[in-house]
């Protein structure tokens, strides 16, 4: 490819809403434009790092096994409805009409339609297993879209489904999906941990997700310093602490705190630590208010309560009226003394061992010291209700713990027959009887890999590309090719060599200045920059100098094809 036939329109300025690192990048390297709101077109540059990737993912999906197929984007009412998702899903399913008024949605996942097909198309337990994948456009109707294509509404993903007859049959092919990823991560180049995760809203029994180290993740993950466990901050488990409940050493006791409302507040004003202090927070239950306590310096996991059984699958805070009625006091000065009995107290595993605490006293402007388990306070059930800290141990028991951001790029889900029952999918078995059959899912982000890699690749003059996702290996630059016909002769017997080499090379011949045209080159992210000189070609050698290195450094041809082989 020669540059001077290509479209690159780099930027030096971009707008003031691209917060992170590659959204800026992306923008000023010209590899996406905005369109609207989460909406961007890929310009032939973001194309060529895309297909790369897209092309990685789709050779490693061949050699597990998986057969590739293309499903609709839009997919009708009904079939939602027969799983249950169709108002489940929320407000992230863009919903559409047709000119006879029938309801489909864009779809953000293919769950639905892929079930479908396999109960229509798969009858008896020998085609079993199977995995069917697609490469397709994805849309969500994010309620705030940012961060350039990391959070967009519509991107390109990868999803994959298989269909078993047993539980052991998926467990075999989950395995293999997952080390498909880690041969795709890995061949990308990128920093990766792979950390158990929550289903979430598409369901089943076990899943993994793919996390992409870097400061910008949206997400924090949790990992072992003396074993490979990692987890999701929503999914790591908090271990119960090996030291028993001290007995209680002091008399309860109500004190004013007329303005102290938060832990940093009554800790301080009390001269108490923020771990001698527990916190309550009332959520909405399945039969009314629950309450939620841990310890002051702990923050409660949406997540794990959300799996509380006395919880509707969410945990969601009680209003300050709900709160008032229940108790008599405002939030702030809530605690389990004196809660009414109608109301559980499920209390963290750290919180449990506290002796002598401090808590609300269910009274506006007084909390109360010297408040004991059992004795002052009653205790429904101890549960894991926190997130894990920096320095927890590891629930494996080998190491402690440290947290991390991560960007999530890639997801495997065992789903178990949540989907295949909803739609009766069905297969006969050996004994000729219906069998369901059991799933797994296995996504990956193409498009999000692109702005992952350069959160995690990137310096001051641009992004540096890992050699696989990079748009061309090598750029040849050519300095003065109009005033100076050797030098541009010279150029093109260079990227003639290395194209018939096999190397992916850019022929840089627009003749602008060298700081310019080496600005450009580092700003896309090329590997390696060559460049071709009048005083080059005097010596007899070529200026080579990788991205990632901060000298140039004179090599012949052959070096260069030696170094580049």
């Amino acid at each position: 490819m020669r540059l001077s036939q290509f479209h690159l329109a780099t930027v030096k300025e971009v707008p003031a809403d691209a917060e992170i690192t590659s959204h800026r990048l992306m923008l000023r390297a010209g590899m996406i434009r905005r369109l609207a709101s989460g909406l961007y077109t890929w310009s032939p540059l973001g194309l060529r790092v895309m297909r790369k990737v897209e092309q990685i993912v789709r050779e490693e999906m061949d050699r597990a096994g998986a057969l590739e197929m293309l499903m609709p984007s839009i997919q009708p009412k009904e079939l939602w409805e027969e799983t249950g998702r169709w108002q489940k899903f929320g407000d992230q399913l863009l919903k559409i009409t047709d000119r006879k008024q029938q309801e489909f949605c864009y779809g953000p996942t293919h769950e639905e339609v892929i079930t479908d097909f396999a109960r229509n198309e798969l009858k008896s337990y020998r085609q079993l297993p199977i995995v069917f994948y697609q490469i397709q456009t994805k849309f969500r109707d994010e309620f705030r879209p940012r961060f350039g294509v990391m959070r967009a509404r519509e991107f390109l993903m990868k999803d994959a489904y298989s269909f078993h007859l047993s539980q052991e049959s998926l467990a075999e092919t989950y395995a293999a999906m997952y080390q498909a990823y880690v041969r795709i991560f890995t061949r990308l180049g990128l920093t990766f941990r792979a950390v158990q995760a929550d289903t979430g809203a598409i369901g089943g029994n076990a899943s993994h997700e793919f996390q992409v180290i870097a400061d910008a993740g949206e997400d924090a993950i949790a990992f072992s310093d003396g074993s490979d466990y990692a987890a999701n901050l929503e999914k790591a488990e908090a271990l119960a602490p090996t030291s028993q409940r001290p007995a209680p050493a002091i008399a309860l006791q109500r004190v004013d705190t007329p303005a102290q409302k938060t832990i940093a507040e009554v800790s301080a004003f009390l001269k108490v630590s923020p771990q001698q202090c527990v916190k309550t927070l009332l959520v909405r239950g399945r039969d009314g208010l629950v309450a939620l306590c841990l310890r002051g310096d702990h923050e409660i996991n949406a997540v794990k309560a959300g799996k509380l059984a006395e919880l509707p699958d969410e945990s969601v805070l009680a209003s300050e009226e709900e709160i008032l009625a229940a108790t008599g006091a405002r939030p702030g000065f809530i605690g389990p003394v004196g809660l009414p009995d109608s109301i559980p107290v499920i209390v963290d595993r750290d919180a449990a061992v506290l002796a002598d605490f401090v808590c609300g006293a269910n009274v506006d402007g007084i909390h109360c010291t010297g408040a004991n388990w059992d004795r002052d306070a009653r205790v429904s059930r101890i549960a894991d209700l926190r997130s894990v800290v920096d320095g927890d141990l590891s629930p494996d028991g080998n190491g402690v713990l440290h947290i991390a951001r991560g960007i999530e790029v890639g997801h495997v889900f065992q789903l178990g027959r949540k989907y295949a029952e909803a739609l009766d999918a069905t297969v006969v078995d050996e004994t000729g009887k219906p069998q369901v059959m059991t799933m797994g899912c296995y996504g990956i982000g193409v498009s999000r890999i692109v702005a992952a890699a350069i959160e995690q690749r990137h310096d001051d003059a641009g992004i540096i590309w890992p050699e696989a996702m990079a748009p061309w290996r090598v750029a040849v630059c050519v300095i003065n090719p109009k005033n100076v016909p050797a030098v541009a002769a010279a150029g093109e017997a260079l990227y003639q060599a290395l194209s018939q080499r096999g190397i992916e090379t850019v022929l840089d011949d627009r003749g602008l200045r060298a700081g310019g045209m080496f600005a450009d080159i580092e700003l896309i992210g090329i590997p390696h920059r060559v460049v071709v000189s009048e005083r080059g070609l005097a010596a007899g050698t070529l200026e080579y100098r990788a991205r990632e290195d901060s000298e140039s450094r004179a090599l012949s041809q052959e070096e260069l094809f030696s170094l580049l082989h």
